[in-house]
């Protein structure tokens, strides 16, 4: 368990440095989001690791999409956000991460989040330490109309980095976290199946989920609650 995403922690570890040192360099995308050196670099590192330790498995990535539809043809297949929350690479602050997830023959084998500048880790299978909290996370994306459609919470925390928000909901440092909006798979998929590993309720779409690959081509409204 956790053969991959473990050598890719280890990879994210070392080259962290390097990293933060490109978090000045950002340019805007269509979708008006930044990609910064720092995500390019995330991502050249893990796809150098598969060509060369995995080439069995197909790749998903958010910042090179013109294979992420044929990848889902593959029995073997990672999931990568090589920065999740660039927003808040490029401005400084800690608040963002690395979402890694492995599929094969359609089911999840490991995945990993990763809040690297925060030096917090987490893995398939491992050990969590569970808060009870009554906070609720919700997504950045949200408009002010959304907010007011949610559902009651004690107190709501907006972060802007879903990997970052997914470690806290895992951890019980959140109530919950929900986007009633939408994310992409690679935002999402290692922390849903992390949520599902941890015995928490998950539903995507509006149904419950069940670990099941979701499609690179659309949005998936999702929320994660304690039990």
């Amino acid at each position: 368990m956790n053969k991959i995403s473990s050598r890719v922690e280890v990879i994210i570890r070392r080259n962290l440095d390097e990293i933060l040192s490109l978090r000045d360099s950002k340019v805007l995308k269509a979708d008006n989001s930044y990609v910064s050196k720092g995500d390019l670099l995330c991502e050249q590192l893990i796809k150098d690791f598969i060509k060369t330790e995995a080439p069995e498995y197909a790749l998903i990535s958010e910042e090179s999409p013109e294979g992420n539809l044929e990848a889902l043809n593959s029995e073997k297949l990672i999931i990568l956000d090589p920065i999740d929350g660039t927003e808040n690479f490029v401005s400084g602050l800690k608040e963002w991460g690395v979402s890694f997830c492995v599929y094969e023959k359609g089911k999840c084998t490991e995945a990993l989040l990763a809040l690297p500048e925060l030096d917090l880790y987490l893995k398939t299978g491992e050990e969590v330490k569970r808060f009870e909290s009554r906070i609720a996370g919700i997504s950045s994306s949200l408009t002010k109309e959304d907010i007011l459609n949610l559902k009651d919470g004690f107190e709501y925390r907006i972060i802007g980095c879903c990997v970052y928000n997914m470690y806290n909901v895992v951890t019980g440092s959140y109530h919950s976290f929900e986007n009633p909006k939408g994310a992409k798979v690679w935002d999402i998929i290692a922390g849903l199946n992390l949520a599902l590993d941890n015995n928490l309720k998950v539903s995507v779409n509006n149904k419950e989920y069940h670990g099941e690959l979701l499609r690179p081509d659309q949005k998936y409204i999702f929320r994660i609650e304690q039990n």
